[in-house]
């Protein structure tokens, strides 16, 4: 499959650069018209070119559309967690797991808010946490518990074996004095034109 997107990759840069390479050609007039004339009228007059330059446009269509099918069903699977139970299978989408973890920082008074990234590779699920703290916490122990927390609700909801990777970013540590100012400057009323004076 790598193969295939490899070539599939090299293709296209080979299809566009010639595009490109003719485009710029034609732009500086370097081949006379009469030339691309004649080529055109060989290519439609031999019915060996005609067979040559049809199938060639046939198999550029295929490749383009199975390397754009190839690329789209990449993409959708890495949207998804997949796997299968008695009756049949199952798809639960990346974004369903994010707003699952969302709802964790409600469990840890300490954190104000809580943006998660998850990701299904083949190493497993990995999870990606940007985390702004409330108060100066112990971070070490704070995160060893949202790393559980999260790691073990993942797998009480999904039901799955995989490996689940929880890394952790923070992001900001609010004090309480940065708190306070947001509170009294809430608090205070705001004077419309209030900085401007007489001249």
């Amino acid at each position: 499959m790598r193969l295939l997107t490899i070539l599939g990759i090299f293709f296209y840069t080979a299809v566009i650069t010639v595009i490109g390479v003719l485009l710029i050609v034609s732009s500086l007039n370097l081949v006379p018209p009469q030339s691309i004339n004649d080529l055109l009228t060989y290519l439609q007059t031999s019915i060996n070119s005609r067979i040559i330059t049809g199938l060639s446009g046939l198999l550029l269509i295929i490749i383009s559309f199975s390397f754009a099918q190839l690329i789209l069903g990449k993409f959708q699977r890495e949207k998804t967690i997949a796997f299968t139970t008695s009756t049949g299978e199952v798809t639960v989408a990346l974004s369903a797991v994010e707003d699952l973890i969302r709802r964790l920082s409600g469990m840890l008074p300490e954190i104000r808010e809580l943006r998660p990234d998850v990701i299904a590779s083949k190493k497993g699920i990995i999870v990606d946490l940007r985390v702004v703290l409330r108060s100066e916490a112990n971070i070490p122990e704070l995160t060893s518990r949202l790393q559980e927390i999260t790691k073990s609700k993942i797998q009480e909801v999904l039901g799955v074996e995989e490996q689940i990777i929880i890394k952790i970013h923070i992001v900001k540590i609010s004090s309480s004095e940065e708190r306070k100012k947001k509170e009294t400057q809430k608090d205070e009323p705001t004077i419309p034109f209030g900085g401007y004076g007489r001249a």
